[in-house]
């Protein structure tokens, strides 16, 4: 095994033994909040009067049921109230797998392809969703496929979508290595979404391969284990800032939940229970401010 070990430390992989991450956001921050699930306008709108009501920062709202799934009036409605807000606006690829008419999809052994795409047209489609949404202004995508990862960072170097794009990897891509993680950084991820239930040492590994910032979800709805973390948040800061905490997702059934106007306030509830265990157990983990130069904040 030490062989291994050593070849993998010639290529970046190690074992960090717990060593406290010195990675750092652009700002200098070590972590932000991300709230996931939020599918309309009007859930958008509740989520972010929720945070004068708790008295809470976001940075990043993200919705999963896909891009084609919302119209055109409906994108700009959330673009609008991201930019009063100041917050990131992530949106998910529409085309995938349990879309299509992929009978594989829907079977208990063929869930284990995830929300890949099947076929080139597929893969059209996805693009035409990623430009459609960009189009309207918006600087954040949620990927599920690491070949239309690759080849979004590709039209993005090419200049055939905007500079400031972001390009998320979501958790149901199935990932929860150091070696997998550095491959979606190398092809163009700019925050990566490791599988739901690590440990803090195996994340702390993918910290130690990546530079981007790693998305974690501090709770799950049933549907995906239904666990809450809450008291390991500062640990996951410590270890593997810079981090998004995903937060909120206890309230939902199921990913791509159609979180109602008053469940976005829940969520935004979990987020203060999150900062508050932060204030009580690592007190001086500095959380990015708002409007951060570095966010994809819709143009």
């Amino acid at each position: 095994m030490m062989q291994t070990k050593e070849f993998l430390k010639t290529i970046g992989i190690e074992n960090n033994n717990l060593r406290v991450s010195k990675k750092r956001f652009p700002d200098g921050s070590q972590y932000r909040f991300e709230v996931p699930g939020i599918q309309k306008p009007g859930a958008m709108a509740a989520l972010i009067d929720a945070t004068d009501k708790y008295g809470v920062e976001i940075h990043r709202v993200t919705q999963t049921k896909g891009i084609m799934l919302l119209t055109d009036y409906e994108i700009e409605q959330m673009i609008d109230i991201a930019q009063d807000a100041n917050v990131e606006l992530f949106l998910s690829v529409g085309p995938r797998a349990t879309y299509d008419t992929s009978a594989s999809a829907k079977t208990k052994e063929g869930m284990r392809i995830g929300y890949r795409l099947r076929g080139y047209e597929n893969l059209v489609y996805a693009i035409e969703d990623v430009k459609r949404a960009v189009d309207l202004g918006v600087r954040g995508i949620v990927v599920y496929d690491e070949g239309l990862l690759w080849t979004l960072g590709k039209m993005r170097d090419e200049g055939e979508l905007p500079k400031d794009t972001h390009f998320k990897v979501s958790a149901h891509t199935g990932h929860g290595n150091p070696a997998s993680a550095k491959l979606l950084q190398e092809i163009g991820a700019d925050s990566f979404n490791p599988v739901r239930d690590l440990q803090i040492p195996m994340i702390a590994s993918i910290r130690n391969a990546i530079d981007i910032s790693i998305d974690l979800h501090t709770e799950n709805p049933q549907s995906s284990g239904g666990f809450i973390r809450h008291y390991e948040v500062p640990d996951m800061i410590k270890y593997a800032a810079p981090v998004y905490l995903k937060t909120g997702g206890a309230v939902a059934g199921h990913h791509g939940w159609d979180t109602t106007e008053t469940q976005a306030a829940e969520r935004i509830r979990q987020v203060s229970l999150v900062q508050d265990m932060i204030n009580r157990y690592y007190d001086d983990a500095v959380m990015s401010g708002k409007g951060a130069s570095d966010l994809a904040i819709p143009k």
